[in-house]
């Protein structure tokens, strides 16, 4: 599919689109080229803002008006610009893509929001009574949602001495169903940039990305994070990174300006021209900056600067191993010294996809694994109240690896359902789950998919599609071992 300033393909579960231009002229692109993709996510949005929240979608549109879209419009026009074009574009509302492409900074800022009704009359006349009694934390972990496994390495590491990368998502899937878009944005000024994102963001949010400069990023999440101030969400700091960042001193400074606790994570960061890769624990009121030659940092949704876990954090699981970021913390270790020397592409495939539960000690998919398979536990081993429930359709819905020869090349590796390739049946897993019934007409099925390689194009190119045959859970192909 051709329009003006784009295009579009499909592969092997993903939705590939390029654009470029000026920000209306991308984001107009952007918004014709995903129009129908862009008004389902808006639909199931809003169903799930209010099945957990309570509050119909209006709501969360005048909290989002002040939390996102007042910062964007005044701090960063060129962003607010692209994101009005994709609104016309795909033909809605641009208050609702603006929420969309905040959601993930919501429960941050959500629990915080009764500080500032002053400054809302309208929400403070219609909500304060209700807004007035939130907690000052969010509904998991004690404060804010955990997500994602990755791990950055380079030097005596990697088969080559230079940067691999691999990260996967695991989010509730009514939401992480939608991140299966690989955006290319050529635009008139700064980098060019191929991220993973949901359909209709001008920022990755999973976190996936490399550009024309020569940086691999991603990150992951900050599990129990209590502290938010309202300033400029991430999405916009980030995406400025992405976009007009030179050096590592770069994103440091540009994501802690404005900064406002939101969508707190533990960013990693490769500077493949310098072979330098770059942990960034960003908290709120404390920053932890950390930079190797040589060596791997490895994300596992909790932070190890003891001032953002203890003062910033609640919860965080950073020694359990009986939940997954314990578990993981360990795993992703273990994996870092079994393959040391000769991590590269395919290994950081393997590693992505591992299934190894140092808990139980076996082959496991649940929730403590690095391809977490929260809809396959039971959580038999936790029982607080405030933690995760059982079978809940929650878990990896991705897989993304990325090596300085492909990132050189403006390319990544994607592969989309799961990073194993173990294939989710959305109907299948109600009948097993009849808890979650009233999901049924919004969850969608993830089939088995191939590794596919994704480069930035200026031309449509001619494709063939592949869907692997859905594998039987027990006959996944134990790669790795303790």
């Amino acid at each position: 599919m051709k329009v003006k300033n784009g295009f579009k393909y499909k592969k092997n579960g993903w939705n590939y689109i390029h654009i470029s231009g000026n920000p209306t002229e991308r984001g107009y692109a952007h918004g014709q080229l995903l129009k129908d993709e862009i008004k389902e996510c808006l639909k199931v949005m809003a169903w799930n803002l209010y099945d957990s929240h309570g509050f119909k979608i209006d709501f969360f549109v005048d909290a989002s008006n002040f939390i996102f879209k007042q910062p964007i419009q005044d701090k960063f026009p060129e962003f607010f610009e692209e994101l009005t074009g994709i609104a016309k574009g795909a033909q809605v509302n641009v208050d609702e893509l603006i929420l969309w492409n905040n959601i993930a900074s919501l429960s941050y800022a959500l629990p915080k929001i009764k500080h500032y009704l002053d400054e809302m009359p309208e929400l403070k006349k219609k909500y304060g009574h209700l807004l007035e009694a939130l907690p000052d934390s969010g509904p998991m972990e004690g404060g804010s949602s955990d997500k994602c496994s990755a791990f950055m390495a380079l030097g005596d590491y990697t088969h080559d001495g230079k940067i691999c990368c691999a990260h996967n998502s695991f989010d509730e899937f009514i939401d992480g169903q939608y991140f299966n878009t690989i955006i290319d944005i050529k635009p008139s000024k700064g980098n060019r940039i191929l991220y993973q994102a949901a359909p209709g963001y001008i920022a990755s949010q999973t976190d996936f990305f490399v550009n024309s400069k020569g940086f691999i990023g991603t990150e992951t999440t900050m599990g129990g994070f209590i502290a938010y101030k309202h300033n400029v969400p991430i999405l916009c700091r980030i995406r400025n990174c992405m976009q007009y960042a030179n050096t590592l001193d770069d994103y440091v400074e540009m994501l802690k300006k404005d900064n406002s606790g939101d969508y707190a994570n533990c960013w990693l960061i490769g500077d493949t021209k310098n072979n330098e890769i770059m942990r960034v624990e960003l908290g709120l009121e404390f920053v932890n900056v950390e930079r190797k030659k040589n060596g791997y940092f490895i994300g596992f949704n909790a932070p190890y600067d003891p001032r953002i876990r203890n003062l910033e954090c609640v919860n965080s699981g950073f020694d359990d191993i009986r939940r997954h970021q314990g578990a993981r913390k360990v795993r992703l270790e273990q994996l870092m010294v079994q393959h040391k020397g000769k991590i590269n592409i395919d290994i950081a495939k393997d590693i992505i996809a591992d299934h190894y539960d140092v808990y139980l000690n076996k082959i496991n998919p649940c929730s403590r694994t690095a391809c977490s398979h929260y809809d396959l536990d039971d959580r038999a081993f936790m029982s607080q109240a405030d933690r995760p429930k059982p079978y809940q359709p929650r878990g990896a819905v991705d897989g993304c690896v990325a090596d300085t020869a492909s990132c050189k090349n403006m390319a990544f590796y994607g592969r989309w359902g799961s990073s194993c390739g173990i294939a989710f049946d959305a109907k299948e897993y109600i009948k097993r789950n009849i808890q979650w019934k009233r999901y049924t007409p919004y969850l969608l099925d993830r089939p088995s998919q191939p590794w596919t390689y994704f480069k930035s194009l200026d031309k449509e190119p001619k494709v063939k599609t592949t869907i692997s045959k859905r594998p039987k859970r027990d006959n996944i192909k134990k790669t790795i071992k303790k």
